[in-house]
């Protein structure tokens, strides 16, 4: 295999990226000088060697614990439960949450093989076991996979004691009805609060 067919192929390989866009991407880092090259390289060999799972939350950091989980500000009672790394980029974006994060690695998809066990499931239940945790949200996406994830960690950790919640849905700011399916509109009115 060429180089050019090596790196396309890589570049297919990421999620979102086409054979098309592959081989732009390729294309493009042969038009540029070389220095742009190496440094993209040595930013994804930076990556692989700096980059790990916080051991407290789960999270991709360079430190351990991580900034979220050192920071004495947090609301260490509180604990989001997110599918992957990038929820918590999301949730912190949003700027509101002043807790902590639990990433579980995935959710559970009996037809790809992915249980309780392939999770850090067993992680947050001896968590929250160990005490000190008031709350735990469940921040899944709103899917079959990300609902029955909710439901299994629900099952699990409600005999410990401990508050859970899930995240609300609906229909979302800027929306409207007319153009919400069924099941947003569903979430919509059985999440509906006081005003």
């Amino acid at each position: 295999m060429s180089a050019i067919d090596e790196l396309v192929a890589e570049f297919a390989g990421l999620p979102g990226i086409g054979r098309k866009t592959a081989q732009r991407l390729t294309y493009f880092l042969l038009k540029q000088p070389r220095d742009v090259s190496a440094r993209l390289a040595r930013a994804v060999e930076a990556l692989a060697e700096r980059v790990h799972a916080c051991s407290r939350c789960g999270n991709l950091t360079e430190s351990d614990p991580c900034g979220i989980c050192a920071d004495p500000r947090r609301d260490q009672s509180t604990v989001c439960v997110v599918e992957e790394a990038s929820d918590v980029l999301a949730i912190e974006r949003a700027g509101e949450f002043r807790g902590v994060f639990h990433v579980l690695g995935g959710r559970l998809s009996p037809l790809d093989g992915v249980g309780p066990e392939n999770l850090t499931i067993p992680g947050l239940v001896e968590r929250v076991r160990k005490g000190g945790i008031r709350e735990v949200i469940l921040a899944t996406n709103p899917t079959a996979e990300g609902d029955a994830t909710a439901w299994y960690l629900q099952t699990a950790l409600q005999p410990l004691g401990t508050r859970v919640t899930r995240i609300a849905r609906g229909i979302p700011a800027g929306s409207t009805l007319e153009y919400s399916d069924r099941t947003v509109v569903n979430d919509a009115l059985s999440g509906r609060r006081e005003l």
